[in-house]
C-alpha cells in the first residue's frame, strides 16, 4: 500500500482537522493509500518519533474540532532551522535531513497544509525533488491563487459576533470602541466583519488612513446624536506616512514578524482629538480558535479530497484552490508570488463607502 504524509504548518485555524479527515477518508475509500500523520509541521520530518499512522477510525469525531490533531508550528522552516549544537543555538539548512527522513518513512508523497509561509517552504522542497502537494490555509484569506481559504469564514463570523457584543456595551456607556482584528498585510477580515457587524470605521492595510478623517467621523456621529462609535482596525493597518506596528521581528529561525498594537494607537488618537471615552479590544487568537463553520468544513473537506487525488495521480508541485465553485489546482510557485490584497475598486469597498462607513481616506 503506497504511503502519503500529511502535515499542518503555520498558525492554526478552524478547518484543519476537516482537511485531514478528507485526506484520510478519500485515501482509504477511493485510492487505497495509507496516510502517515506528521506532527509539528516540518519538524516531524526533521526529528524522529513525530509520526503516526492514520485511518478512518483514528480520525473519528475530528470534523467539528478546531485546531489540528497533528499540531503545528510556524518556526519549523527546514531551510532556516534553529537548534542547539554544542551548547549554542545555530540556524542552518537541514532540508537534506528532511529529504532523507522522508525516504526512511517510505513515503511517496507529502501533503502540506498551510498558508503563505508553509507553501513557500513546500515549493522550495519540491525544487529539491520532494513530491509535494499544497493545501491553502489561512484565516487571512490572503493567498492569491484561491478565491477563498478555509478558516476565513469562521474568523469573520467570530469577529462579527464580537462586534455584536461590543455594540451593546459601547451604546450603554456612550463610548468609542476600537476592535483590532488579524489579517496581517490584508484587510479581508476587517472589511467583511466590519460590514457584517455594523462598524462605523474600518481601517485596513490597503488604505493608509488619515487619523483626522477618522476623528471627524466619530465627532460627526456624536454631533448627530449617536453616543457611540465602532472602529474595526486590521493589525497591519498603518497611518499615512507611517508604517505597521511590529510586536516581534521575524528572521532566521523566528518565523514571520508578529504584528499588533495599532488598535491601541488608534484608540489613543481618537481619545485625544475627540475627548470621548475610548476602549480597545484586541480580538487576537479568538479568531483562530473554535469549531469551523459549515462553509469551512465543506471547503476543507473538498480541499482534502482534491489533494489526495493529485497525489494519487502523481501531480506534484501543485496547490489545490477554489475558483468560482470549482476545486482545481495551480502550480505551487504561482500561488506564492504575492499576497491577495483587497482591490480598492472591489464591491465590498464600494458598498462600505456607499452606506457611510469611513475607511480613513
Amino acid at each position: 500500500m503506497p504511503k502519503v504524509g500529511v502535515l499542518t504548518g503555520g498558525g492554526d485555524c478552524p478547518g484543519l482537522n476537516a482537511v485531514i479527515r478528507g485526506i484520510v477518508k478519500s485515501a482509504e475509500a477511493k485510492y487505497g493509500w495509507q496516510v502517515i500523520g506528521i506532527e509539528d509541521s516540518f519538524q516531524g520530518l526533521i526529528l524522529p518519533g513525530k509520526t503516526r499512522e492514520m485511518d478512518t477510525y483514528k480520525i473519528r469525531g475530528i470534523l467539528p474540532q478546531g485546531g489540528t490533531i497533528l499540531h503545528s508550528s510556524n518556526r519549523a522552516n527546514p531551510f532556516e532551522y534553529s537548534e542547539e549544537v554544542d551548547g549554542k543555538t545555530v540556524v542552518h539548512d537541514v532540508s537534506d535531513r528532511l529529504l532523507e527522513r522522508f525516504k526512511e518513512l517510505g513515503l511517496e508523497g507529502l501533503i502540506a497544509i498551510g498558508g503563505d509561509g508553509t507553501n513557500r517552504i513546500a515549493a522550495r522542497l519540491y525544487d529539491k525533488g520532494l513530491p509535494v502537494v499544497g493545501v491553502p490555509k489561512t484565516i487571512d484569506n490572503d493567498l492569491q491563487a484561491t478565491d477563498v481559504t478555509f478558516g476565513f469564514n469562521t474568523a469573520v463570523t467570530t469577529a462579527t459576533d464580537a462586534l455584536d457584543k461590543l455594540h451593546t456595551t459601547a451604546a450603554s456607556h456612550h463610548r468609542v470602541i476600537v476592535m483590532e482584528v488579524m489579517g496581517r498585510y490584508t484587510g479581508w477580515i476587517a472589511l467583511e466583519s466590519g460590514l457584517a457587524g455594523g462598524a462605523d470605521v474600518i481601517l485596513m492595510p490597503e488604505i493608509p488612513f488619515d487619523i483626522e478623517t477618522v476623528c471627524n467621523k466619530v465627532r460627526h456621529r456624536a454631533e448627530k446624536g449617536a453616543g457611540f462609535s465602532i472602529v474595526v482596525v486590521a493589525e497591519g493597518s498603518k497611518p499615512k506616512d507611517g508604517d505597521v506596528t511590529i510586536v516581534e521581528a521575524g528572521g532566521k529561525g523566528k518565523g514571520m514578524a508578529r504584528l499588533g498594537g495599532i488598535g491601541n494607537k488608534v484608540g489613543e488618537h481618537i481619545a485625544e482629538c475627540t475627548g470621548m471615552d475610548v476602549r480597545v479590544t484586541v480580538l487576537g487568537h479568538l479568531q483562530r480558535g473554535g469549531s469551523p463553520s459549515a462553509y469551512d468544513r465543506i471547503l476543507a473537506t473538498r480541499f482534502g479530497g482534491k489533494a489526495m487525488g493529485l497525489v494519487a495521480k502523481g501531480e506534484f508541485g501543485r496547490m489545490v484552490c477554489l475558483k468560482g465553485q470549482t476545486i482545481t489546482s495551480v502550480p505551487i510557485h504561482d500561488a506564492i508570488t504575492d499576497y491577495k490584497y483587497v482591490p480598492l475598486d472591489s464591491g465590498l469597498i464600494l458598498t462600505a463607502e456607499a452606506i457611510g462607513i469611513c475607511l480613513g481616506r
